[in-house]
């Protein structure tokens, strides 16, 4: 192996290092107690060494995010072997809330959190392609039921919208520690009820 291809490994495997750090303190701490200098000396390094590789925490944060999605992608992506869309629909929404569930802070990252959007903006993005990526699936999902006959009348963006609002609503309560008090059941049982009630609303339409 020659000089150029050896410091090309080793500056593959350190930035790999700094992000297994930055996951490793994130999911044990979150997102305000995952920084540039906790990171560094999780790996021993300075946090000059970091900066090498990343412009500042918010990319960190975005990369971290990424892989989320590309997490929660993957979990979602089988489903297209599912040939009727509304069962697909129907099982893309319980994909989307498993994940959530037990996967609270990266959800927080991924949808709630602003860090990811603030390191589009500093590199003036003007898409956010990995949700818009997840948010195709579900409307040519929910264009496929169109198609088929159900939900007639409706645009398939405009529902989706909707559809993606209720659920990640519920989600969001749930992980913020919302749900308190809201039913005796416990929140295993108001998720179940209240998918099961957005299903049945749906199916109606």
């Amino acid at each position: 192996m020659g000089i150029t291809e050896r410091k090309t490994k080793e500056k593959t495997e350190l930035k790999a290092l700094i992000m297994s750090a930055a996951t490793s303190l994130f999911l044990e701490r979150g997102v305000g107690e995952t920084s540039i200098r906790n990171i560094a000396e999780r790996i021993e390094y300075s946090p000059a060494t970091i900066y090498l590789y990343f412009k500042d925490k918010d990319e960190i944060l975005h990369e971290l995010h990424s892989q989320g999605f590309r997490e929660m992608g993957a979990q979602m992506s089988v489903l297209m072997a599912v040939s009727d869309p509304v069962e697909r629909l129907k099982a893309l929404g319980r994909v989307y809330i498993d994940f959530a569930r037990k996967n609270t802070e990266m959800y927080d990252l991924m949808f709630i959190a602003k860090a990811p959007m603030h390191y589009l903006e500093k590199m003036e993005e003007e898409k956010w392609s990995e949700g818009k990526t997840t948010f195709e699936f579900l409307s040519n999902t929910v264009g496929e039921c169109i198609a088929s006959g159900r939900f007639a009348g409706h645009d398939a963006d405009s529902l989706s919208f909707m559809i993606w609002s209720c659920v990640h609503g519920m989600v969001a309560l749930e992980i913020r520690d919302r749900c308190k008090g809201i039913s005796g059941d416990g929140p295993e049982k108001v998720f179940r009820d209240a998918f099961e009630a957005l299903i049945k609303v749906l199916e109606k339409i």
